[in-house]
């Protein structure tokens, strides 16, 4: 299995047609119930003045939610350059420019050059990553208080969804491929890492899991 995948098939999936998406449906519907859910466990458990690593945040749309509620900072790693453009305008537009560093960066295979945070989130990330606990053992690592993260629900409904999506894109030669990891798998990986499971939250075909230290 590979440890990632292709730069080039991650920006051609995650595209800035893709970006504008993203935030059209955000500012026209607020969250999604995923990303509702990281949004609530994570100011449950203290957010003001505290700092964020959001791993694969997109175009930003929960940073802004979690600056809102109190956070001090938050930084951003991201693989694909396609969401900066809108990731800009929306932080220009709330004003928080100043609040929030965006780098391009693979936190599993370069864990030493991110700085700990006192929360760390990863929305719909997981999914898309072949190696999920090198993934969350180096999120895990990197979260001082807590972490939160969404994986698509391993149904019936999704591993169709996903095995067709996935079978379309080597008909086209794209190596980028979306996972249906195991849920406890992946709560096990984090608990490795001193985190205690302390939320989890169906929403809709997504599921959300809040660990704390």
């Amino acid at each position: 299995m590979p440890e990632c995948c292709d730069p080039d098939d991650y920006q051609s999936v995650f595209s800035g047609r893709f970006a504008r998406r993203q935030t059209k449906r955000y500012q026209r519907r607020g969250l999604t119930p995923a990303a509702q859910g990281i949004a609530d466990f994570v100011a449950s458990r203290g957010i003001e003045r505290a700092t964020v690593l959001e791993i694969g945040g997109g175009v930003g749309q929960l940073q802004v939610e979690l600056l809102r509620r109190g956070a001090s900072h938050v930084t951003n790693l991201e693989i694909s350059q396609n969401y900066e453009a809108e990731a800009a305008r929306l932080l220009d537009e709330a004003g928080m420019t100043d609040q929030v560093t965006r780098r391009f960066l693979d936190i599993a295979q370069a864990p030493d050059e991110v700085e700990p945070a006192d929360v760390v989130v990863l929305h719909r990330v997981v999914c898309c990553y072949p190696d999920y606990a090198a993934l969350l053992t180096s999120a895990a690592g990197h979260a001082r208080k807590a972490m939160a993260y969404s994986h698509p629900a391993a149904n019936a409904i999704n591993r169709a969804q996903f095995g067709t999506e996935n079978l379309y894109r080597w008909f086209t030669r794209n190596d980028f491929r979306v996972f249906i990891h195991p849920p406890q798998g992946m709560v096990r990986t984090a608990e490795s890492e001193g985190m205690t499971v302390a939320f989890r939250r169906h929403a809709r075909d997504w599921d959300v899991v809040g660990l704390v230290r």
